[in-house]
């Protein structure tokens, strides 16, 4: 059984690390690069930096940021917002990322998905779903979670796959900053769609919400945020906690 991941989220604007509630509110919660060294020397498996307002203002991500976050890092790095082109992707790569993390992009234009997994791999192409529950189903949202489309997550995480992404960063906009636990019903029908690895991301508050998604929604990661930047948890603690529950995890 191949270990679980924990990845430590570091949402960007401005150059600083912001926090909020459901895509909105957000604030303060330090240096990107400072956190990431932290979170290094803590023993997280990876980071994804996202530039959360880069899509809305038709820019890519602050390449200065990754530059000097990617500098302290010896784990892997990923990077999205407005990252729409194959431009944009080299850009990333170029000041230091290890994968990218395409979203508002791929749906306005799949074959982005295609061309970059040909170009680097499709290890270093991750696409990001943000979804709600909704009448059964998982609709889609783009813009930083504010219009919804036509997609549904499930389905678009299959043309994900056979375009060529190597994984799924799926997110609860429902849960997100909540706390109250990852959207397991979201995970777990995506997860089961697919065959490339699943990250899931919005909701976590404690450890056992970290449990509840590696077993009932099957997801091979999960993303937090807000648990790790204010010191809340400990990463090492919370691998102790899951190893406890039979989950595999790397030490």
């Amino acid at each position: 059984m191949l270990a679980r991941r924990i990845i430590a989220c570091l949402d960007v604007r401005d150059g600083r690390v912001v926090k909020g509630v459901r895509f909105e509110g957000l604030r303060h919660a330090g240096d990107p690069a400072g956190l990431a060294a932290r979170y290094n020397d803590e023993g997280i498996d990876e980071v994804v930096i996202l530039d959360v307002t880069a899509t809305i203002e038709g820019r890519r991500a602050l390449q200065s940021t990754i530059r000097d976050t990617a500098s302290r890092l010896f784990i892997p790095l990923t990077v999205g917002g407005g990252i729409r082109t194959e431009a944009d992707a080299t850009s990333m790569i170029e000041s230091g990322a290890d994968k990218v993390s395409i979203n508002s992009g791929a749906l306005e234009d799949p074959s982005l998905i295609s061309r970059l997994s040909a170009r680097y791999g499709s290890q270093a192409v991750i696409v990001a779903i943000d979804a709600r529950s909704a009448d059964g189903g998982f609709p889609v949202y783009t813009r930083s979670a504010s219009a919804p489309t036509s997609r549904d997550a499930v389905n678009w995480a299959r043309e994900a796959e056979a375009r060529g992404a190597g994984e799924i960063l799926l997110t609860s906009i429902d849960r997100d900053g909540t706390r109250s636990g990852f959207d397991c019903a979201l995970t777990a029908a995506v997860s089961a769609a697919v065959n490339i690895p699943v990250i899931a991301s919005g909701g976590a508050g404690g450890f056992e919400h970290f449990v509840e998604v590696f077993t009932r929604g099957r997801a091979d990661a999960a993303l937090a945020a807000s648990i790790f930047h204010y010191s809340e948890h400990a990463v090492r603690d919370l691998k102790t906690h899951l190893r406890r529950y039979g989950i595999p995890m790397r030490l």
